[in-house]
């Protein structure tokens, strides 16, 4: 099964993703910000990253342009709220620098779970 890293600085968002891939049997590896992701990274095992963009520390946008250095081929799903400027600027940004998709908080879980899972599919196909 594929792997999904989700990187998400608020607790019971990334709690509630967790728990939605966990149960659709999709092995999981948390981070609680940028930098974190960014140590626990490696390619062999993940398939997928959930980035939020606003986040402490490495944001979300730097996690991306960081990633696809790593691994040009990575499927990446960008989420925001925004914060004061809300998620347009920000979500554009994640998709220029390489996010295949983008999810303004707050999102629909189904309709995140679907792209994952045909993100994941296109991947199997190559």
């Amino acid at each position: 099964m594929a792997g999904i890293m989700i990187v998400e600085d608020d607790i019971s968002m990334r709690e509630m993703l967790t728990e939605a891939f966990t149960r659709r049997k999709y092995k999981i590896i948390v981070a609680g910000n940028g930098h974190e992701a960014l140590s626990k990274f490696k390619s062999s095992l993940i398939s997928l990253v959930i980035t939020d963009i606003l986040m402490p520390d490495e944001d979300g946008l730097k996690v991306i342009m960081k990633l696809k250095e790593m691994n040009p081929g990575l499927k990446i799903i960008a989420i925001s709220g925004g914060g004061k400027a809300g998620p347009g600027n920000y979500l554009s940004l994640a998709k220029a620098l390489g996010a295949n998709e983008i999810f303004t908080k707050p999102f629909h879980l189904k309709a995140l779970i679907d792209k994952t899972e045909e993100l994941l599919r296109s991947e199997q196909s190559r």
